[in-house]
């Protein structure tokens, strides 16, 4: 079997590093045929299904699909730089026309939209890339919840925040807003199907956030959602102990 040489791996390292940062599930396709190896990208068992739920195991995915890819055929490993830095020289071409704050699976689009809010003000801030903004319903009976939430934050040296921990608007909902708009993640509590964290999650979808839901009970979540992996938890000591340790491995995986 053909191995690539230090410079040949050197290549394939860099182009990892952005692939797993930027490309898309049609960039795996289009890389597909670009290299006539559909076979090796759709029949491998994990690649496009960790991509498409974020995964922790996509990183490892990723580098093991582009090494059968490129290994012994420096044609294909050119072919890729090419399509990689055609796609850069877009992304150039969008940041320069304004920011971008979407923030999941790491993406970004080749096609994007402008939006003006008549509800909301657009914040005049940038996206704070170690902020988890969580979304519940202002009731002490989620207070262990937030807590629990704050104690694995603390020890990841996240920075927590939930809109009754801010005051910078006269209006309530823009203080929401501005936290999801500037926020790495966000956390949604489906439980007891609050109406304002339906609303939250839905501009949270709008703003392409990573939202990570949880819920005491998934019947709370609407089934349109329910593809969306929750974690679910009890509010007692100990179902908010084992909530924790999920947690902490969520958002160690996020805020990679």
């Amino acid at each position: 079997m053909i191995r690539l040489n230090h410079v040949q791996t050197q290549r394939l390292f860099a182009l990892h590093e952005y692939i797993y940062d930027h490309f898309t599930k049609a960039d795996w396709l289009k890389i597909a045929y670009l290299t006539n190896s559909l076979d090796i990208i759709e029949d491998h068992p994990r690649l496009l299904r960790s991509l498409d739920f974020d995964d922790d195991d996509y990183e490892g995915n990723c580098l093991h699909v582009l090494s059968k890819l490129t290994e012994g055929n420096d044609h294909r490993l050119t072919a890729i730089e090419a399509f990689v830095a055609e796609k850069k020289a877009k992304q150039a071409i969008t940041e320069a026309t304004g920011s971008f704050v979407s923030t999941n699976r790491h993406t970004e689009p080749e096609r994007v939209i402008r939006f003006a809010p008549d509800v909301f003000q657009i914040p005049d801030k940038p996206v704070d890339t170690n902020v988890l903004s969580v979304m519940m319903p202002f009731d002490t009976r989620f207070s262990g919840t937030y807590m629990a939430i704050r104690s694995v934050c603390a020890r990841l040296g996240i920075l927590c925040k939930r809109a009754d921990d801010i005051w910078d608007n006269s209006i309530l909902m823009q203080d929401v807003f501005d936290l999801i708009f500037t926020s790495r993640a966000v956390i949604t509590d489906f439980t007891g199907r609050n109406p304002n964290v339906f609303y939250e999650t839905g501009v949270a979808h709008t703003l392409g956030k990573l939202v990570v839901p949880i819920t005491q009970s998934v019947d709370d979540i609407p089934f349109d959602l329910r593809h969306h992996r929750a974690l679910t938890y009890l509010p007692t000591r100990e179902g908010l102990q084992k909530f924790e340790l999920a947690l902490e491995r969520k958002l160690t995986a996020v805020f990679r």
